[in-house]
């Protein structure tokens, strides 16, 4: 497998990826201990990650200081689905960023693969497996 998932107790759930645990848990209103981020917790941060990444690497190769550079998402509800209705990820760029970089930083940060794929999702099969098929 190339991820494998593990129980460790209680709510939480463990992701084993190349060499790496990536731990989630409930929160305790869930019934969870909350000792680490829950699963759509993850998936929300791994748009935001993703998004600043690619500003990141904009301003690393133009040589651009980062220490003003925020980037940030608002999570705006859709309460007639009970869900969220929008994630808007906003750069915030400091006065002193160069103006002819502030539309391409933007336009890069769109390359974000995690958004891509949300936007054009790939098939997600769940299935069983017994120890005597796997």
């Amino acid at each position: 497998m190339d991820m494998e998932m593990t129980f460790p107790g209680g709510k939480a759930v463990d992701a084993l990826f190349e060499g790496r645990r990536i731990r989630t848990d409930q929160p305790k209103s869930s019934g969870g201990e909350g000792s680490a981020p829950a699963p759509f917790d993850l998936f929300l941060a791994s748009i935001g990650t993703c998004t600043a990444y690619y500003v990141l690497a904009f301003c690393r190769t133009r040589n651009i200081p980062l220490d003003d550079v925020r980037v940030g998402m608002d999570i705006e509800p859709d309460e007639e689905r009970k869900r969220i209705g929008c994630v808007r990820v906003v750069i915030r760029l400091p006065a002193s960023f160069p103006d002819k970089y502030r539309k391409a930083v933007v336009k890069a940060a769109k390359f974000c693969a995690v958004t891509k794929y949300i936007l054009d999702p790939f098939e997600i099969a769940v299935e069983e497996s017994s120890p005597e098929t796997s």
